[in-house]
C-alpha cells in the first residue's frame, strides 16, 4: 500500500506538485492552511505509482510517499 502525506501547513500552494504527478494524484484544495494558502490534497489516492514525481518537485519538502 501506497501513502501519500501532504505537510499542509508547509504548503504554499505553488502547484508544482500537481503538474508533476503522471496520474493526478493531487490538486489544489478549496481549504485554506494555517498560512493562508490552498494547500494541496490527495484527491485519487488509488491511482498513485510511488514515482515521487511530487516530492521531489516540491520546492517545501511538504510531500512524503511511503510503500
Amino acid at each position: 500500500m501506497i501513502k501519500v502525506t501532504i505537510y499542509e501547513n508547509a504548503c504554499k500552494s505553488c502547484g508544482l506538485c500537481v503538474r508533476a504527478c503522471p496520474k493526478g494524484v493531487l490538486a489544489i484544495s478549496k481549504r485554506l492552511n494555517a498560512k493562508g494558502y490552498y494547500a494541496v490534497e490527495v484527491v485519487n489516492a488509488e491511482a498513485c505509482i510511488a514515482c515521487a514525481s511530487c516530492a521531489r518537485t516540491c520546492p517545501d519538502v511538504a510531500i512524503e510517499i511511503e510503500k
